[in-house]
């Protein structure tokens, strides 16, 4: 018997389903009841964490004063009318990213590591190994109550075989998500595949009609996948069979996903133009990205996102901005004055994205009449520190949103030597998830946040 190459991307790229409805306050008592991550109001908690490269130029990116005294930095100048949203946390660190006895390789474990807060395997082969991301333990708890249990976006082409740093898998550069500490989440580059999974294909009045149809290929396409998997599987050596339980599992999410999708019969057909594609416009490109995160949490689609700008290691130019010279020969600037403008501009081109995003959720009022920035949870940062030496202390982090009530913006907090997978435990309480003593290399929680 000839067994035929099955490529699970195939399967994953077309799944989609369509825009599901508002958060509505009828909808709330039933959310507290089942225990989910709600506010006070009940409406429900978003959280988001957005990947910048490359580390920052700290002169600029940290604030002056302190608590609730700070005047932000030139950086960070762009969201001074959200000041009251932002914490600004210094002293983060991910020790799990720094070289130890694997040398060189910094950039694939600050991407690998971030979300995580473990240290990657360093290979280049299939055998990755990291560890379950906080998004994705988040998305465990909480996602049965949307279209989507977590979305995964990325403004980088997707690369997930290969070396890509020093004997790092690509798959660690290019994927934040990770459900499964030998399975990533492959992030969806392309705009117009986001809209189509949110919302589904074709133009406004026919999206509801293409979106059952697609749901009955999916499930024929699925059948015969496990029907062909049971009729090899005698055939698989022992390591084969591990790889294929693993691939089934995949299988299986899409089929719950499915499952979970058809639950809501009232699928909106909202009036908007699918995206053509990926814009040339390096800011354009993000800024319709975040325009469909915005989308999947105002319309609960999904209440788990994370946004990786680009890999750590990015040598992307930034011609809309002026700049010729990649963005990673310019962070090794050696204390160059000239490099240095340079890559604190560009830090600063990725601030002024993320605050169209924020301002973006300001402006859109959720069910308990706040605005979804004041009900989300919005992480944004990177695991390098300094891409001049390659550190990972003292990271450039900060949190927007108010978490529903239950976190403190509105200050530059300053800590010392703290892993960020501390905060991450927090951010998993207010998420609900019950129980957990330990995330990645925590040393326990954070006191105020």
């Amino acid at each position: 018997m000839k067994i035929t190459s099955l490529k699970r991307r195939h399967f994953l790229r077309g799944l989609g389903a369509c825009l599901s409805l508002p958060a509505f306050e009828a909808l709330a008592p039933r959310a507290r009841a089942a225990g989910l991550a709600t506010t006070a109001t009940g409406a429900p908690q978003r959280m988001a964490f957005i990947y910048f490269p490359n580390g920052a130029i700290h002169g600029q990116w940290w604030p002056m004063g302190e608590g609730s005294n700070f005047t932000l930095g030139n950086t960070l100048a762009p969201l001074e009318s959200l000041k009251h949203r932002l914490q600004v946390v210094s002293g983060f660190e991910h020790k799990n990213a720094e070289a130890g006895n694997d040398g060189a390789g910094d950039h694939a474990r600050a991407n690998g590591t971030f979300l995580t807060g473990v240290r990657v395997k360093k290979t280049a082969g299939s055998d990755i190994y990291v560890g379950i991301s906080i998004d994705q333990i988040a998305a465990r708890h909480i996602g049965q109550e949307t279209r989507f249990a977590s979305l995964e976006l990325s403004t980088d082409p997707h690369r997930k075989s290969g070396g890509c740093d020093s004997g790092y898998s690509c798959a660690y550069e290019a994927n934040l998500a990770w459900r499964s500490p030998t399975s990533p989440l492959s992030p969806e580059s392309n705009p117009r595949l986001v809209f189509e999974r949110l919302f589904g294909s074709g133009p406004a009045g026919q999206r509801a009609a293409n979106l059952t149809r697609r749901r009955t290929q999916q499930k024929s396409i699925l059948d015969f996948v496990m029907d062909d998997a049971k009729a090899i599987q005698q055939q698989l050596t022992h390591r084969d069979k591990a790889k294929l339980d693993e691939y089934l599992t995949g299988v299986r999410e899409i089929e719950q996903r499915i499952t979970a999708a058809e639950r809501f019969k009232d699928t909106p057909d909202p009036a908007l133009d699918t995206p053509a594609g990926i814009p040339d416009a390096y800011d354009q490109y993000i800024k319709l990205m975040f325009e469909m995160m915005a989308l999947s949490f105002e319309t609960d689609s999904t209440r788990v996102a994370s946004l990786l700008l680009a890999h750590d290691g990015s040598n992307r130019a930034f011609g809309e901005i002026g700049i010729s010279e990649g963005h990673h020969s310019l962070s090794h600037h050696r204390n160059d004055p000239d490099m240095i403008s340079k890559v604190a501009r560009i830090d600063r081109f990725y601030v002024e994205q993320l605050a169209g995003f924020l301002n973006l959720l300001e402006s859109k009022k959720d069910a308990d009449g706040q605005s979804i920035l004041h009900n989300s949870t919005i992480v944004y940062g990177c695991g390098n520190s300094d891409g001049n030496r390659h550190t990972h202390s003292n990271l450039p982090i900060l949190v927007a949103g108010n978490g529903g009530g239950k976190l403190h913006p509105g200050r530059y907090l300053r800590l010392q030597d703290t892993p960020l997978c501390n905060l991450y435990l927090n951010l998993l309480d207010h998420a609900g998830v019950p129980d957990l003593e330990r995330f990645g290399d925590s040393t326990g929680r954070l006191a105020d946040i």
